[in-house]
C-alpha cells in the first residue's frame, strides 16, 4: 500500500508539467503544475508557478520567484533574486508577423530575437508587459499592469501605460 501511494504521489507530481529534457534546472528548484519549460535554464532555489511557460534560450537566475500565468519568451534573461508577479508577459519581437514576404508562415530565419534583461533584485508587478529590448535595472520595481516601453533605471519605481517613473527607492 505504501508503494502504491508513493507511485500515486509521483504521478500526481508529474501531471500537468511539461519539462523538456533540454531544460537545465539548478538545485532545489520548485515547479508547480501545468508548466511548459523547454530549452531554458532555471537557477538554484527558484520557484516556477502554475501555468508558466519559459521558452528556449531564456535564463532564470537563482532565488527567483516566477508567479502563475507568466510567459517568458526566448531572449529573456532574469538575473538573481527577481520577483515576477502573476500574468506577466515578455515580448521578444517589436514587429511580429505571421507570414514571411513570400506569403508562407514565418520561420526562425525570418525574424530576430531582441534580448531583454531583468537585473538582480528587481520586482515586476502582476499583469505587466515588458517589450523587447528592455533592461529593468537592479532593484527596480515595475508596478502592476505597467507596459514597459523604455529601460528602467536601477532603484526606480515605474507604473502606468506607458510605464513612467513614479519615484526612486
Amino acid at each position: 500500500m505504501a508503494k502504491q501511494m508513493e507511485n500515486l504521489h509521483d504521478l500526481q507530481e508529474q501531471i500537468g508539467r511539461r519539462v523538456a529534457p533540454d531544460v537545465t534546472l539548478g538545485k532545489n528548484v520548485r515547479i508547480y503544475g501545468f508548466v511548459n519549460l523547454y530549452g531554458c535554464a532555471v537557477g538554484d532555489n527558484s520557484q516556477i508557478g502554475c501555468f508558466v511557460e519559459i521558452q528556449k534560450k531564456a535564463v532564470i537566475g537563482n532565488n527567483c520567484k516566477i508567479s502563475s500565468h507568466t510567459f517568458i519568451c526566448e531572449g529573456v534573461t532574469i538575473e538573481d533574486n527577481v520577483f515576477v508577479g502573476h500574468n506577466v508577459s515578455f515580448v521578444n519581437d517589436l514587429y511580429p508577423r505571421a507570414t514571411a514576404p513570400d506569403g508562407g508562415l514565418q520561420t526562425d530565419a525570418d525574424w530576430e530575437v531582441i534580448p531583454t534583461r531583468v537585473r538582480q533584485g528587481a520586482s515586476i508587478g502582476s499583469g505587466a508587459t515588458i517589450l523587447a529590448g528592455i533592461e529593468i535595472g537592479e532593484n527596480a520595481i515595475v508596478g502592476a499592469g505597467a507596459v514597459v516601453t523604455k529601460n528602467v533605471l536601477p532603484n526606480t519605481i515605474v507604473a502606468g501605460n506607458p510605464a513612467r517613473v513614479i519615484r526612486g527607492l
